[in-house]
């Protein structure tokens, strides 16, 4: 089942149950008004849903085309959105261009945030920038959808936890982030509003690209239409979904429509750094691994952040070539700076 949520004049959007090819959707407020209630009511309203999408796929339904340029994130606000680092090769290869050692705890114990979830970009909604200078970078990454999850809770339960899986663009500000991690408090300025993509899936339609806790294919990012980053979403993942969501609740529950983040994908390649994708690479999900690797081999970065006018794009398509989420496509403009 794949859903999304329409822009319809209210914050949460219409929601929409999508084909499997992404050519047609049908309305399915009758069900659920939004998302987020859908989520709150997931044991009962899940199977209303998907024998909707039963019909949807038999053409029993009234029918509309699908434009993911009329689609907003699937959850345009969220309860919590806490993102990991579960592809500790990237963690590793920020502290190695700076110099500094990995400690051995990262391998065992996952890396996590809580970022802004009030207010995400639509799919298709351009990056506001106020200044070249805050170094802005694509962050492209896997994300779940959790219904409730209790605090305590083991791996294995939270796999069935799990409600449905979406990409992200996790917008990064690169300039500003060393001054607040200085601080000790976090990020706050240097994460403004991530997007996700068009439409959110049920794992069952990724099938045996998901094993439980990966989705086992390439996530393709493009920066102003040249292939930037292969990466496979399965490979390299230290931490699990389930790892990922068990660590989150150690000590407190998780609210249904929750998203939990992968983090950037990130690849190793022959038991070392990645390499781009013109080299045979899998190339790279945000622009500071490709700085990370020139400071490494040259001992200085020399591809520029993103600027105003740079388009990026984010999909992953299944084994047949087809898109499975819809494309995170965004360009970045000029954000007037307020006096």
């Amino acid at each position: 089942m794949k859903l999304a949520s329409l822009k319809d004049g209210t914050r949460d959007g219409r929601l929409v149950v999508v084909a499997a090819d992404l050519a047609y959707c049908t309305d399915a407020s009758h069900i659920a008004p939004n998302l987020q209630a859908a989520l709150d009511e997931w044991s009962s309203l899940a199977p209303k849903l998907q024998q909707l999408a039963g019909s949807l796929r038999n053409n029993a339904v009234p029918m509309e085309r699908f434009h993911e340029h009329s689609a907003l994130s699937p959850l345009p606000r969220a309860y919590q959105w806490a993102d990991g680092s579960a592809y500790v090769n990237h963690v590793e290869l920020v502290r190695r261009a700076r110099g500094a050692e990995l400690p051995a705890s990262f391998w065992s114990d996952p890396l996590i945030y809580q970022g802004g979830s009030d207010s995400f970009l639509a799919p298709r909604e351009p990056i506001p920038l106020a200044d070249e200078a805050h170094g802005l970078d694509m962050e492209g990454e896997v994300a779940v959808i959790v219904g409730d999850v209790p605090a305590g809770i083991s791996i294995d339960d939270a796999r069935a936890s799990i409600r449905l899986v979406m990409l992200v663009n996790d917008v990064s500000l690169r300039g500003l982030i060393p001054a607040e991690l200085a601080k000790g408090f976090g990020f706050f300025q240097s994460k403004p509003s991530s997007a996700f993509s068009p439409v959110a899936v049920t794992p069952d339609e990724l099938g045996d690209a998901w094993d439980g806790g990966k989705v086992h294919l390439p996530l393709h990012v493009d920066v102003n239409e040249v292939p930037f980053g292969r990466a496979n979403a399965g490979i390299d993942m230290t931490f699990d979904f389930p790892a990922l969501i068990a660590h989150a609740a150690r000590t407190r529950p998780l609210a249904a429509g929750t998203i939990i983040g992968s983090g950037t994908v990130s690849n190793k390649k022959d038991g070392g750094p990645g390499a781009p994708v013109e080299e045979g690479g899998a190339g790279y999900s945000c622009i500071a691994e490709l700085r990370m690797i020139e400071t490494i081999r040259g001992g200085m970065a020399t591809t520029n952040f993103l600027r105003f006018g740079d388009i990026v794009r984010i999909e992953m398509r299944d084994r047949a070539g087809h898109s499975i989420f819809g494309a995170i496509e965004q360009q970045v403009v000029r954000r007037a700076v307020r006096q």
